[in-house]
């Protein structure tokens, strides 16, 4: 199926879902949390394609991934801290 007959098609199926109400419609916290997941995995990509990524520097991009989650958040009031 050609790609533009496959996108009629999608369309059509989201419109549907919004007029009986069971579409989903995203908080700020889910796209935020979205964002940060397609950044990282387009940075690891990336560092894999170029072939910069050096032996451990993916358990930092982890570890620093995880801290920067831990750090972004105010755990009593889920709110994200500047």
């Amino acid at each position: 199926m050609d790609r533009a007959k496959q996108r009629e098609i999608a369309s059509k199926g989201g419109k549907a879902a919004h007029q009986k109400g069971t579409a989903h419609e995203w908080t700020s916290e889910e796209a935020r949390e979205a964002g940060r997941k397609g950044g990282m995995a387009s940075h690891r990509r990336r560092s894999q394609l170029t072939g910069s990524e050096t032996s451990g520097s993916s358990d930092d991009t982890q570890n620093m991934a995880s801290s920067s989650e831990n750090m972004s958040r105010d755990d009593s009031s889920n709110e994200q801290i500047r």
